[in-house]
């Protein structure tokens, strides 16, 4: 796989951009003395990765936004649980969306790509590492989830849907 310079750059400020966002613009709330549920829009930056640039470079995106998040702003022991969990962040959509609806652009393709990649990760994934690390009861970590992710759905959606309509891709797709 031939990488430009152009595409590691792009791909290297969806990182960074990730990190801020995760790591320092987000709301975390506790739960039994871990971090239950995290609010922001940190995924952003790892899912329009895999949707512009593919599922690898998706993936790529999200495991560097969880390791170099870490390294900034550690929260507790490094848990690699947690990187997987990026990695498919934005692998999946990435992935669904090429691959499955041939990187048909409209909102309910995105919508779907999207929806799916947050169920696996945001809801069963990380509740279930949660609970298997750290010993939480799964219902107080997937009650919040279940509210929390159809909202980030639809936010992620839109956003990434106006971004493709504004043609921000131009800049991206010239690489």
């Amino acid at each position: 796989m031939k990488i430009s310079t152009r595409k590691l750059v792009f791909l290297s400020l969806l990182t960074a951009l990730g990190v801020i966002l995760t790591r320092f613009l987000s709301l975390r709330l506790p739960l039994f003395g871990i971090e239950g549920i995290r609010i922001g829009i940190g995924s952003l930056p790892i899912i329009f990765a895999g949707m512009v640039f593919g599922p690898f470079a998706g993936g790529i995106v999200g495991a560097l936004t969880d390791l170099i998040g870490y390294w900034v702003s550690p929260m507790g022991a490094y848990m690699p649980h947690f990187t997987l969990t990026a990695f498919l962040t934005g692998f999946i959509p990435g992935f669904i969306l090429i691959y499955f609806f041939k990187e048909k652009r409209q909102i309910k393709y995105i919508l779907i790509s999207i929806a799916v990649g947050q169920i696996i990760t945001s809801i069963i994934l990380v509740t279930y590492f949660i609970h298997i690390l750290f010993g939480v009861p799964y219902k107080p970590i997937l009650i919040p989830r279940l509210v929390s992710q159809p909202i980030n759905i639809v936010i992620y959606s839109y956003l990434i849907n106006i971004l493709f309509k504004n043609k921000v891709l131009n800049v991206f797709e010239t690489s």
